[in-house]
């Protein structure tokens, strides 16, 4: 009888592994959806808006297109006009959105007024949008319960 010496298998590395050159993407694939739930949770959380007393009618509700953030004008029950957030000037109120939102802008603009806002305060501000070159105008209201 003949000795038979086994050579492991693996081409004569007796205790050896060898090196596997492939990249292991579960730890990534884990990172991602972890980051994907916390960033689901707190976009709700990081649109603000200004507090207005809002009309309430019947109306239906406005379809957007996703991904899509329109511009957003507020005037509030004092009078005052805010521009995404910011104070504007009635005056300058056109030359603040040209120089905002420039020229060809053909996506809706959301006027949220309070309800104890005069009827000729809004109109002011919404000819002041339209002298600026903007006519898809919505009024923002709260549903009636």
């Amino acid at each position: 009888m003949g000795l038979i010496l086994g050579s492991g298998g693996k081409g004569g590395r007796r205790g050896r592994r060898a090196l596997n050159a492939e990249i292991n993407v579960t730890p990534f694939v884990d990172v991602m959806l972890v980051l994907l739930i916390v960033f689901m949770v707190t976009a709700p959380l990081l649109i603000r808006g200004e507090e207005v007393n809002l009309p309430k009618t019947t109306s239906a509700p406005l379809k957007s297109e996703a991904n899509d953030a329109p511009l957003t004008l507020w005037v509030r029950a004092d009078g005052t006009v805010l521009v995404q957030q910011t104070e504007v000037d009635t005056a300058n109120l056109a030359t603040q959105l040209s120089a905002i939102i420039g020229e060809g802008y053909d996506k809706q603009i959301y006027l949220y007024a309070d309800q104890d806002v005069p009827y000729g305060r809004v109109m002011e501000v919404t000819a002041e949008i339209r002298r600026a070159g903007y006519t898809r105008m919505s009024f923002i209201t709260e549903q009636k319960k």
